[in-house]
């Protein structure tokens, strides 16, 4: 991780960690690094937002830091950080903004910047755009008179992406399913009623109407259990939802139980081998990915390459070796074929195609994988905890005692969060009441050796 820079772009609680004035050098350094490495002197940036109160703040302070240095704007309004991605692309824009803290409270903001050819900056690109920012190695090319940037408005362009996830099932009817659609109150609440009527799909949509402060609030992918009971009680076939700026995909089966991204990718790898279209044979996830999903690949002859936390690195894996599927369990899923970062809209239409195709209810498409029992502990950590974490000897020791107990009946996990002020303890495996202990322990340990 870098300095401004996580896992997820720089995140933070907004117009204090996320102040305007980080936001305007952000802008500017990027454009800088932008004009350089393409030699033009007014590259074209598209910005959008989801709907957290401050977009407002934070699109003005990105608009006039790009304006400052000569860099022209289009203003997109609340999209899905997807259609961004798509977007920056489809117009022809030199590189794009997305204002979002993703699945985080209403409080926090984020900044993601994503190249012309709709993947997000580089780590390297990103460490440039620090030594600006932080080292001051280069002043900012602050411009004068005619040379000044200028904003235009395009509310419409979000349509083009809208068409395009629709093309992906190459406009197959997806009625039949009865559907229960969660926009978290975010981005999905301006594309997913389009994307899912023009499909003809039969679908109720909850949470799609954002005031600001509600987006993820007690909803989406992060509060998945609500949907869950709503599925049951209502009748639904399944339920999706989505996180605030909808490149998070979640499902619920009729019983309203949990299928997470690990499942939604053994789903799909399965389908597409015999398809024969999984190159290789082979699906990207991360080193977060349960048990269980290893297990399914082994069962079915699928190669799981593991990446370190994070979509961004599923997908520089997944473009290395040209794979067609990959993901996370928190249900960022890519289909390299059709985007160049995770789609949560896009992963519910490739499912409910799938699922129509085969004629299966979620819960039978599900069964291919057994999830192994996890469970997840989160302590409060600030930077230093972080760094301490890795060569604290008391920690460590700790867990290698657990690791020792677990065997090759179970797995430990230790990783500080890349957006969040968490490091998380990880442990599953075949016995619950045993992990629950491992994961208890270590984070006490951890809070005891090193919180401050």
């Amino acid at each position: 991780m870098g300095r401004i820079f996580g896992t997820d772009g720089a995140r933070g609680v907004a117009n204090t960690e996320i102040s305007c004035t980080l936001a305007m050098d952000i802008a500017r350094a990027a454009a800088m690094v932008v004009s350089q490495k393409k030699h033009i002197e007014h590259p074209t940036f598209l910005v959008g937002s989801d709907t957290r109160i401050s977009r407002h703040m934070l699109i003005g302070a990105i608009s006039a830091g790009l304006c400052s240095v000569g860099a022209n704007v289009v203003v997109l309004g609340v999209v899905p950080t997807p259609a961004v991605a798509y977007l920056v692309k489809e117009m022809g824009a030199d590189g794009a903004f997305m204002l979002s803290a993703s699945h985080n409270s209403y409080e926090f903001n984020g900044i993601k910047i994503f190249g012309s050819d709709g993947f997000k900056l580089t780590d390297e690109e990103e460490f440039a755009i620090e030594e600006i920012v932080l080292d001051h190695v280069l002043p900012f090319d602050v411009k004068w008179s005619e040379h000044i940037g200028v904003i235009t408005e395009d509310f419409a362009a979000v349509n083009r992406y809208v068409d395009h996830i629709v093309a992906t099932v190459e406009g197959r009817d997806l009625s039949g399913q009865k559907v229960l659609v969660d926009c978290a109150n975010g981005s999905a609440s301006r594309t997913a009623a389009a994307i899912f009527a023009k499909l003809g799909a039969d679908v109720t949509i909850i949470n799609d109407q954002p005031n600001g402060i509600n987006i993820n609030a007690g909803c989406g992918s992060t509060h998945i259990g609500e949907l869950g009971r709503l599925v049951k009680e209502q009748g639904f076939d399944l339920g999706v939802a989505f996180d605030g700026d909808a490149d998070r995909c979640l499902a619920v089966d009729q019983d309203g139980q949990l299928v997470d991204g690990d499942k939604l990718i053994a789903i799909f790898s399965l389908h597409m081998k015999e398809q024969g279209q999984l190159l290789e044979d082979s699906a990207v996830v991360t080193v977060m990915s349960n048990m269980g999903f290893f297990q399914f690949c082994k069962e079915h002859k699928i190669k799981a390459e593991t990446t370190k936390v994070g979509d961004r690195y599923v997908l520089e894996r997944m473009r290395e070796k040209g794979y067609r599927i990959g993901g996370e369990q928190s249900g960022h899923i890519i289909f390299q074929q059709y985007m160049t970062t995770g789609d949560g809209q896009l992963t519910a239409v490739q499912l409910l195609d799938l699922l129509k195709m085969k004629q299966l209810p979620l819960k039978e498409a599900a069964s291919v994988m057994q999830v192994y029992p996890q469970v997840l502990v989160n302590v409060r950590a600030d930077k230093e905890m972080k760094k301490q974490l890795q060569v604290d000897e008391g920690v460590q020791k700790e867990l290698k005692k657990w690791e020792q107990i677990l065997g090759d009946n179970g797995r430990i996990l230790l990783r500080p969060s890349g957006t969040e002020p968490l490091i998380r303890v990880m442990v599953e495996g075949k016995e619950e009441q045993l992990i629950h202990e491992a994961a208890n322990a270590i984070a006490q340990s951890i809070t005891e050796r090193l919180a401050y």
